[in-house]
């Protein structure tokens, strides 16, 4: 989606806790302990529902930022453009017919397609996005109902 992140669901929350506040980073997660931790900002997820849960993101920190370039989402380091040769060796040929456009994590050199999976997520994003519009103008334009 574009968001800075680093995925650490097999650290103990005191090293996760540790690195956020190293790093200024919000705590997304869904356990309330980590999310009352002191000394950093957390957003706790209610939902169980990957829509949901997207909504409760978007609301609370905000859109992706247009353009923002990809990340890898195994390590979190930017990607890489290439082309169906740099990529031929690597992804299946299936995959070279249908798509011209990848990515290469340079650290963990994970190659990546806009597949059925993005455009799924993209969708979702994209529609939360076009309710958040609607709401806010039917609101005002600081999200917050006019009287």
């Amino acid at each position: 989606m574009g968001y800075d992140t680093v995925y650490a669901t097999t650290h103990p929350d005191h090293q996760i806790a540790a690195q956020a506040r190293a790093e200024g980073r919000i705590v997304l997660t869904r356990d309330q302990e980590l999310a009352r931790r002191r000394g950093i900002q957390a957003l706790l997820i209610d939902s169980q529902v990957l829509e949901a849960q997207i909504q409760e993101v978007i609301s609370a920190i905000g859109a992706p930022e247009t353009g923002a370039e990809p990340r890898c989402p195994q390590c979190n380091a930017p990607l890489s453009r290439d082309t169906p040769d740099d990529v031929r060796a690597r992804v299946p040929a299936y995959v070279l017919e249908k798509h011209q456009h990848f990515r290469r994590c340079d650290r963990c050199q994970k190659i990546y397609w806009q597949g059925s999976h993005w455009q799924n997520v993209k969708q979702v994003v994209e529609q939360i996005l076009d309710r958040q519009v609607r709401h806010e103008s039917q609101s005002g334009t600081d999200g917050h109902t006019t009287e």
